[in-house]
């Protein structure tokens, strides 16, 4: 069998690829890409067993037809340094070897047999379907990683909660200390249906998805995924699991409403965090009229700093203290230039907005108070 591919093609899907790979696997065929070359398309596939990750390319000229599966870092560190151009790829069944032509020279290394490379287990025929834009997804799972925990005792905190309903898509995720819900209302169904895609999987679309749009399809069934993209699938196994009434932590009736300036906050911040206990990273939020002070100190270390920045408020006068490191997370993951900052009272959770949502969407952020010694 004989195909030729561009060195650049073949390589960015390779290194995308290889992030499915994990550095020490039960099966050692789980360190190897398979190659499949059928109907003049190279279809490459990476798995770590649970996760699994398709890419198809386009071949020039291609003779015969096969599938084989090859060490990840051979061929990755074949290909990774040569410029653009054409290469000539060579697959010999009778030795097991591929042989790489390329302009100055030629590299040949062994395959194995593809046979026992494991396969993706498909949805279940009466699988939910979902679509979505691309950027839609990306930026939905962009801004809700970070608030994802890192949970033994309760792996469903773990990962993204997909929440189909009949008025919306909400994509949520929360540590228990902080939270995100992002709610779509072009995407909605009768019928209600939710997952909870892990980090790994997620990670792994934030990194090929792409910003140019297109649908992406995601069927899903109570075990697992098929994620279907321009260039690509990803199949995955989900967690299992009930997770939590997110809605119920939000709180409702917030009088309390100051709008400042996103990025002045995040350097004010900045500026007074590393003057704060770093067990606790408290920060105190003192507000009345137009001002907003924020005060960190650390009694084991003297230190202490404070900051004024000018904010529009109504509400009463207040004294409220977050953890300085999760506050500047949130508003980092936030894109508008203004914020709203909803509190109802120093004990409750203070609810995070942008000033102008996104269309068709509602964008909320929250994060738990931290007691005040007075």
């Amino acid at each position: 069998m004989r195909f030729n591919i561009s060195s650049n093609a073949l390589s960015s899907k390779l290194m995308s690829l290889a992030k499915v790979i994990n550095s020490k696997n039960s099966l050692p065929i789980l360190d190897c890409f398979l190659f499949e070359v059928h109907n003049a398309q190279l279809t490459i596939t990476a798995s770590d067993s649970e996760n699994v990750m398709q890419t198809v390319l386009p071949l020039d000229m291609c003779e015969g037809e096969g599938n084989f599966v090859v060490n990840n870092h051979t061929i990755i560190d074949a290909v990774k340094e040569l410029p653009e151009q054409p290469l000539t790829i060579d697959i010999n069944y009778d030795e097991w070897k591929m042989y790489i032509t390329y302009q100055n020279g030629s590299y040949n290394f062994p395959i194995q047999n593809a046979d026992e490379y494991p396969k993706a287990q498909p949805v279940s025929d009466g699988a939910t379907v979902i679509s979505i834009d691309a950027v839609v997804l990306l930026n939905n799972i962009t801004r809700s990683l970070f608030a994802t925990a890192q949970d033994e005792l309760r792996p469903v905190m773990n990962g993204i909660y997909f929440d189909l309903t009949n008025d919306a898509l909400a994509i949520v995720a929360s540590d228990g200390h902080k939270l995100v819900r992002n709610k779509n209302f072009t995407i909605k169904s009768d019928a209600p249906a939710a997952f909870i895609l892990p980090k790994k999987p997620a990670t792994l679309l934030k990194t090929v998805l792409s910003k140019d749009g297109g649908d992406i399809t995601i069927k899903f069934d109570e075990r697992s995924a098929e994620i279907d993209y321009s260039e690509g699938k990803l199949s995955c196994r989900l967690i299992e699991g009930r997770y939590p009434n997110y809605n119920s932590v939000i709180p409702q009736n917030n009088p309390n409403q100051i709008t400042i300036d996103r990025k002045s906050l995040i350097g004010a911040l900045r500026r007074v965090l590393p003057f704060a206990s770093d067990s606790s990273q408290l920060i105190r939020f003192n507000i009345d009229g137009g001002t907003l002070a924020l005060n960190a100190e650390d009694i084991d270390f003297a230190t202490s700093a404070r900051e004024s920045i000018a904010c529009s408020y109504a509400g009463q006068p207040m004294s409220i203290g977050f953890k300085g490191s999760s506050l500047v997370e949130i508003l980092n993951n936030l894109d508008s230039d203004d914020v709203i900052i909803e509190l109802a009272d120093p004990s409750r959770a203070g609810v995070i907005v942008p000033s102008t949502q996104p269309e068709n969407e509602d964008v909320l952020m929250l994060i738990m108070p931290m007691l005040l010694n007075d």
